[in-house]
């Protein structure tokens, strides 16, 4: 790996194409660096990964408006949309659009935390319907997911977005169109514009996942995912972007990041260096923000200590300065507290999340964010006794640089009526690398199994599992094979009319 210095130049600079991290984006994304066998695996267990998200969420509403969308525009060497048959065809960035979405909705798929949030499974629907339309193979999939996961996840430990409000789908357009670089075997300069254009697009506020949280929260990754491939289409007609984007006088780090006086570092892999980041990146066993997974599993662990949940007075989270301030109360969102606030907000409120699985000592992507579950008496009682601070050492925790390190848990200290105090920590979820019950590829087909349960038969579950995991030996044209087809009666609330203009 080597660190890449950014900084704003003034116009004179006159800064060289191949000193710009824009450049070196495109040169790694057009490079012939060899596979890694273990990135190849995790490249299935995440397409798993999503299928299970994306069909479970099919007849939820912001899924449905995103399909009627994209069935406007029909084409004939189209992409797939997800629930679907495969005769069904769609231009690609409107296929992106559906199944970015649908992935997104349940917030249910892989995150990758650093510097900035992230959820790099996001770059998989963009990159998938492209290689669909475009007939590519297998190996052209697995080349251009990679490549999107390591400019995310590299972005994401150099470049913070949140201290500024910037909503982390900034870093997303730029990895999509450099994984789309490496799918369709672009030139170095082409990647360059396009990574350029997507970034320059793809810039919108954390508006969107702050206070009354509302459905665009699913469709903010789908449109940055869809802006991406209009800006590689665009650059492929020879067109150029603004440039230099991070570094220009002008530019995003001048204007919307920490100004002209700020350096960033920006880990990337040298030029054919196999790419891994993926490796560093984890999924979720809960249906909930990312920050609370260590949480959920630690409040399942506490219901089986705490007999009366009614003796509890007080519960204190301390964690990481993240989690305090976005999903917990340092975050000063009355909405957190609200018992009719919408799903999208219950599940970036840390304490709703612990009193939920407290009292049920289980957490489930449906059930646990109902109205009635919401405003269950005994939970909104013990929700309003919930409160997070932050503790240095969590933070510290939280932005280590060793993935071995890292941990995004917390300390959870619960005060009884009676005096007494219970206190236990947990670095990492179950479900982490470095957690009790690490996710491998059984566990993602059991999730897939799970979530897809009465929504697919049984023979296109098989069909879809047994294809995935022969993805490297996948022949061009034979991508179409990755989308599943919902049963008939789930896929009958179908609008009649695919657009409203």
């Amino acid at each position: 790996m080597r660190n890449i210095i950014v900084k704003v130049h003034p116009s004179k600079a006159n800064l060289k194409k191949k000193d710009q991290l824009a450049w070196k984006i495109a040169e790694i994304a057009s490079d012939k660096a060899k596979i890694n066998k273990d990135a190849v695996e995790m490249v299935i267990n995440r397409i798993i990964d999503n299928a299970s998200v994306a069909i479970a969420s099919f007849n939820r509403k912001p899924v449905v408006s995103a399909r009627q969308m994209a069935l406007a525009h029909p084409r004939k060497t189209g992409a797939n949309i997800f629930g679907l048959n495969s005769k069904v065809k769609v231009d690609c960035e409107w296929a992106a659009w559906a199944n970015g979405t649908a992935v997104r909705e349940l917030d249910y798929h892989d995150t990758f935390l650093a510097a900035d949030y992230s959820h790099p499974g996001d770059n998989i629907p963009a990159i998938l319907a492209v290689a669909q339309q475009k007939g590519c193979s297998g190996l052209d999939l697995i080349k251009g997911i990679l490549t999107g996961y390591e400019v995310q996840v590299n972005l994401v430990k150099g470049i913070c977005l949140h201290e500024h409000k910037i909503d982390h789908i900034a870093h997303l357009g730029p990895s999509v169109a450099a994984g789309l670089g490496s799918l369709l075997k672009l030139k170095t300069d082409t990647i360059y514009q396009s990574v350029q254009q997507a970034l320059h697009v793809t810039v919108s506020t954390r508006q969107s996942r702050k206070g009354e949280i509302s459905s665009w929260k699913a469709f903010a990754p789908a449109h940055a995912g869809k802006l991406a491939i209009e800006a590689v289409d665009r650059c492929m007609r020879g067109e150029g972007a603004p440039s230099p984007i991070y570094e220009g006088e002008d530019s995003v780090i001048a204007y919307v990041l920490s100004g002209p006086g700020k350096k960033y570092i920006v880990p990337l892999p040298r030029v054919n260096e196999p790419k891994k980041a993926i490796l560093e990146t984890y999924t979720k066993e809960h249906s909930a923000e990312y920050q609370s997974q260590a949480l959920i599993d630690l409040a399942r662990s506490l219901s089986k200590q705490i007999k009366n949940l009614s003796d509890i007075n007080k519960i204190i989270i301390e964690t990481s300065h993240h989690t305090h301030y976005v999903i917990g109360t340092g975050a000063n969102d009355p909405q957190k507290m609200d018992p009719y606030a919408s799903r999208e907000t219950l599940d970036h409120s840390i304490m709703y999340i612990f009193a939920v699985a407290l009292e049920d000592g289980a957490w489930h992507h449906v059930k646990s964010y109902t109205p009635q579950r919401a405003r269950k008496k005994s939970t909104v009682k013990l929700w309003k006794k919930i409160i997070t601070r932050e503790n240095n050492k969590w933070t510290r925790k939280y932005h280590d640089k060793d993935p071995k390190k890292k941990c995004f848990g917390g300390k959870v200290i619960i005060k009884m009526k009676n005096g007494s105090i219970i206190s236990e920590e947990i670095n990492v979820a179950d479900a982490h690398p470095a957690g009790k019950r690490p996710f491998g590829r059984q566990q993602y087909i059991e999730k897939f199994k799970t979530l897809t349960d009465g929504i697919i038969s049984e023979k296109e579950s098989k069909r879809f599992l047994n294809l995935v995991q022969n993805l490297k030996k996948l022949k061009h044209n034979n991508l179409k094979g990755l989308n599943i087809e919902v049963l008939r009666k789930i896929n009958k609330k179908q609008l009649k009319k695919n657009t409203i203009f």
